[in-house]
């Protein structure tokens, strides 16, 4: 006798703008096409991390040159929904879904300029450790005090 058959999860779906808390535009760049005219899927993960630091830089909050504490990807995961290509600028929507002592889980939703849902969604999760030894560190409190401006609760 075979199990029970699982119920399906619900298809993931776009979701609207006013789902992310802070945006950033990135230029697509011709090399981002793939030979079937849309930006390759390993293109999304790098403006993940671009949208996501950029921010972090700009605020103040993460210096990747010479801060003592530092974030290293230990999860990520993205869904698409519509392509993307080059020459259009593409916008990327970003929140935070988690805060823990050391680590946070982003969430970036990434809109084609000017579309109202998103081409593309994912997530990373970062682990914040210090630079010399590799070992997790408890968030810092600037840090802190921007990941709650791009909280969902």
């Amino acid at each position: 006798m075979s199990p029970p058959a699982l119920p399906s999860p619900a298809r993931p779906q776009p979701e609207p703008r006013s789902a992310y808390r802070a945006f950033r535009t990135i230029t697509t760049r011709w090399m981002d096409n793939d030979q079937y005219g849309h930006v390759n899927n390993v293109v999304y993960y790098s403006w993940f991390d671009t949208a996501v630091n950029a921010h972090l830089i700009e605020q103040g909050a993460l210096d990747p040159a010479g801060g003592q504490t530092i974030g290293l990807v230990v999860e990520t995961q993205c869904q698409y929904f519509a392509p993307l290509a080059f020459p259009r600028n593409v916008e990327a929507g970003i929140r935070v879904a988690h805060i823990g002592s050391s680590s946070v889980r982003y969430e970036v939703g990434l809109f084609a300029q000017g579309e109202a849902r998103t081409a593309a969604k994912g997530y990373f999760v970062h682990v914040y450790v210090d630079r010399a030894t590799q070992r997790p560190v408890p968030l810092p409190p600037v840090l802190k005090t921007i990941l709650k401006q791009l909280s969902l609760g």
